[in-house]
């Protein structure tokens, strides 16, 4: 199992909505709008990178509002 925060910018008054929207979709496991220079805060689950990869390219950036995404894989050093 793959974990990773996904960090996200978006259009100015949308970072409820689109934690929201986000919560909603399957492999997300928490979406939080946050204050700083992030707007929303994910934290999110694949099988494999390659499964992450489409979960945040095919549904998160999707989603209305976004305007870029940093994904931060989590490492257990």
């Amino acid at each position: 199992m793959v974990q990773a925060y996904i960090l996200i910018q978006t259009e100015v008054g949308k970072a409820a909505n689109v934690a929201e929207e986000i919560s909603g979709i399957s492999g997300v496991t928490q979406a939080e709008d946050v204050t700083g220079p992030y707007d929303v805060i994910v934290r999110a689950e694949a099988r494999n990178v390659d499964e992450l990869g489409k979960l945040v390219v095919a549904q998160i950036q999707a989603v209305a509002g976004i305007t870029r995404t940093l994904t931060c894989p989590i490492v257990h050093i």
